[in-house]
């Protein structure tokens, strides 16, 4: 369960903010991109989990430190890490850095909900054979 997962991120105008910096709420965005293509990475699409598991995902909390500005034009990269998984929720490590050095990181919680009553329900064993090979169901 410990692998980290990364993704490019460029940093384009629409990115940044009135002193040229990116804006503060995109990094959550960047989040939810690696979060989005790890799923993606281990063969599975959130709106295909929607419709055949019946079951969506929401964060639930998120602490994020801002560390170090990035600029336009950066090349970063979002890395993600799983490193809790419970009955209904999973809980991810994340990170923003241009090349080595840390621009900002947090930890999210996503709660995993029914798509017709928004409760929260136990992942889909068939979800947690993907997201933790290892794991028993």
């Amino acid at each position: 369960m410990s692998k980290v997962f990364s993704i490019p991120i460029r940093i384009y105008y629409e990115d940044t903010d009135a002193g040229n910096v990116v804006y503060y709420a995109n990094y959550l965005k960047f989040m939810e991109r690696a979060r989005t293509e790890w799923l993606r990475a281990l063969g599975l699409e959130l709106d295909e989990i929607a419709r055949r598991e019946g079951v969506i995902f929401a964060v639930r909390y998120a602490r994020v430190d801002f560390i170090k500005p990035a600029r336009f034009n950066d090349l970063l990269q979002a890395t993600v890490e799983l490193i809790k998984r419970g009955h209904a929720s999973m809980t991810f490590a994340q990170r923003i850095q241009r090349e080595s050095l840390t621009l900002c990181e947090g930890e999210v919680k996503v709660a995993c909900l029914d798509t017709a009553t928004l409760a929260p329900r136990a992942i889909p064993n068939h979800l947690v054979t993907h997201l933790d090979p290892g794991a028993s169901t």
